[in-house]
């Protein structure tokens, strides 16, 4: 691979060491190595889906069950349809648990990088970046589901076993890809919530260090704490720096009314989303660095008639990265019908298996993306008595959602998606996995054609190549 390829920030641009400008549109391959509920279907954590399969399977059942899954998820078919499609950076997001065990801090596991090399690889032969995201930290560095946390308080603030563990782990990341050109740099802290602010303003610097201690030559992708709303802890300017942020906009979600339109209170058109792409951007304009929109994508459902007001959103969205120059990741890659480009085949083993499941999660709206209709004589009662009972508190809704729909409906049914694979053998489960395989997947093909005439739009626009 060549060296040229590198890619480093110059001003408010992404250049390659030869030179040539290049705006980045990615996808996020979220689900993989990091299990998210929504993406994959089941309810609840990781480290719970987990437990509760190797207790109804047994463990090694269970074991070849995400070994499977592992392999099956991304490969170099997946590859090849990001780059047919115009994608020119994957973003990897990985659970730490996939480079070392809680039984066995400090120890580096082989299995969970080879996992990644093999999609770098994959990815750098067909000219594709990728972004490596530590998007799960010992302790939890937020209090969601997206970070593995059963709870919901991020354990991972003021606990030095588990920084040094963090920092052990980016070591070995950066030794491992300083080389390759291919890499287009790291997102040290998915993510960080760090209620006080303390904390992170503390460590930042010292996993910066850590990381250009040993790769001074990778782009460093960072996100402002308290899911990228404040930046007081970042107070030394450091060169070969993007800014990231999410642009998850309220009328794509499952609260969105019709677009242009009300959602949640709330008149939204195209210039509301660019307000609010302004202020997510605040960071990366005023330090004349590049704009990544790392994060965005609406929820789409099986009713096309929803889906085409969905598509109106993203068609704005994406208009105004190409106004504004941003360089975006867009959300996700393959889901089971929520967000993905690619989506599970609505007959497929694994749709099939879990359906029960799946309905009875949409019923009790335990996802945070969960549409609380079927439940709301139950849940409004609870959110009117917090906000009458706690009127300063911050999110009463939110607090609500998160201890009753997320943990308290959520947990219980983990077991019930497990029982979902009792008895079934070792071929069997391979037959539900090949669900997940990219060629029994379904193309979204009105996002596709989206996506791509904005990359078209956006070469155009910029004068530059793709990659």
């Amino acid at each position: 691979m060549p060296d040229d390829a590198f890619l480093q920030t110059e001003g408010n641009q992404f250049t390659t060491r030869a030179g040539g400008q290049v705006k980045l549109h990615g996808i996020g391959l979220g689900g993989w190595l990091n299990l998210e509920n929504y993406i994959l279907g089941f309810p609840g954590t990781e480290a719970l889906v987990r437990s509760a399969l190797g207790d109804v399977l047994g463990e090694s059942v269970a074991d070849h069950f995400f070994e499977r899954f592992t392999d099956v998820f991304f490969t170099d078919a997946d590859a090849a349809a990001m780059a047919r499609i115009g994608f020119n950076v994957v973003r990897i997001p990985i659970h730490y648990r996939r480079l070392e065990d809680d039984a066995a801090p400090f120890e580096l596991k082989e299995s969970g990088f080879a996992a990644l090399d093999r999609a770098i690889d994959s990815c750098a032969r067909l000219g594709l970046y990728t972004l490596i995201d530590l998007h799960v930290l010992p302790g939890s560095q937020n209090g969601f589901w997206h970070s593995d946390n059963a709870t919901h308080r991020a354990g991972f603030w003021g606990h030095p076993h588990f920084e040094e563990r963090v920092l052990n782990i980016w070591r070995a990341i950066a030794a491992r890809y300083r080389s390759n050109p291919w890499v287009a740099g790291y997102e040290p802290l998915q993510e960080p919530g760090d209620p006080t602010g303390r904390h992170i303003a503390r460590f930042f610097p010292k996993l910066l260090d850590a990381i250009r201690d040993i790769d001074a030559d990778h782009i460093l992708f960072l996100k402002g704490n308290e899911f990228g709303s404040e930046w007081a802890f970042y107070t030394e300017p450091r060169p070969n720096t993007a800014f990231i942020a999410f642009d998850f906009a309220v009328p794509g979600t499952v609260v969105g009314g019709p677009y242009p339109g009300e959602s949640a209170g709330v008149h939204y058109d195209r210039s509301v989303l660019e307000q609010r792409f302004l202020q997510i951007t605040e960071q990366a304009r005023s330090t004349d660095t590049p704009i990544w929109i790392v994060e965005f994508g609406p929820i789409y459902t099986d009713d096309e008639a929803f889906n085409e007001n969905r598509y109106r959103v993203l068609r704005d969205q994406l208009d105004i990265y190409v106004e504004h120059d941003a360089n975006w990741s867009l959300w996700n890659w393959k889901d089971v019908g929520v967000h993905g480009v690619m989506e599970l085949a609505a007959d497929s083993p694994y749709r099939r298996l879990t359906a029960p499941v799946r309905a009875k999660k949409a019923r009790l709206a335990t996802d945070a993306w969960g549409d609380e209709r079927e439940i709301r004589d139950v849940i409004e009662p609870l959110k009117a008595l917090v906000r009458h009972e706690f009127p300063e508190h911050p999110n009463p809704d939110g607090w609500v959602n998160r201890l009753v729909r997320q943990i308290l409906f959520g947990e219980p049914l983990v077991r019930d998606y497990a029982e979902c694979f009792r008895g079934l053998s070792i071929p069997a489960i391979d037959e539900v996995i090949s669900s997940f395989a990219v060629e029994n997947c379904v193309p979204r093909k009105p996002l596709i054609e989206l996506v791509q005439a904005a990359i078209a739009a956006d070469t155009a626009a910029a004068g530059v190549g793709a990659t």
